[in-house]
């Protein structure tokens, strides 16, 4: 059986996420070596991701690591730096899958709060047939439920379900379950993968 439905992960697949890369900007990759190394901040965003209040969680972070107090708030106040820039020619496969009729979902590790700051500027989340977002959901990938839960959702078997994500463990975890998958290091990749599955031409994966 063919695919079905082409489900997107969000972060490094249509929006670049490197926090670590705004910090080295911002305060010097020395000092952002030694905050990630006494703070665990990705810690920190699994529990928004996982549905804890955004601005609490950090500020509750910040409070408990004074000696980086600040450094720890820019998480909350320059999300969007962090949540950038969009990977265009992924946007473009998106719009191409749905112009052809292709049911495209999304799946992804993402806040409720952060979520709302990112649709208005960035229109193409609102696009997706299905979205599941970990917040919402109260489950993370790689968690098995998560998957299971869209399962249940969209109704449609495992094997008939393509996902692209850009880490190993949510590619494993969905691979176990039956789907097909496509570990993303690049839209071009992407591009090519949706191309011999049959569902987009040449030129329509084109950027």
């Amino acid at each position: 059986m063919g695919v079905q439905a082409v489900i997107f992960d969000i972060g490094n697949v249509l929006i670049e996420w490197q926090p670590e890369r705004h910090y080295d900007r911002v305060i010097g990759e020395d000092r952002r070596r030694a905050m990630f190394t006494a703070v665990d901040l990705h810690a920190m965003n699994d529990r928004v991701d996982r549905g804890e209040n955004f601005h609490a969680v950090v500020k509750d972070c910040a409070a408990a690591n004074p000696d980086w107090h600040d450094e720890i708030m820019l998480w909350h106040d320059d999300w969007l730096h962090m949540a950038s820039p969009v990977i265009p020619h992924s946007v473009a496969l998106l719009r191409a899958l749905r112009d052809r009729g292709v049911p495209v979902f999304a799946l992804s590790n993402f806040g409720i709060e952060t979520f709302d700051i990112a649709t208005p500027v960035f229109p193409f989340l609102t696009e997706f047939d299905r979205s599941y977002i970990s917040g919402h959901m109260g489950i993370t990938k790689p968690d098995a439920e998560i998957y299971a839960q869209v399962e249940a959702d969209c109704g449609l078997s495992p094997e008939t379900l393509l996902f692209a994500d850009d880490r190993t463990d949510n590619i494993e975890a969905a691979t176990s379950r039956g789907w097909q998958t496509h570990l993303f290091d690049g839209p071009q990749g992407w591009a090519d993968r949706l191309v011999k599955e049959g569902l987009l031409s040449t030129e329509e994966a084109q950027a």
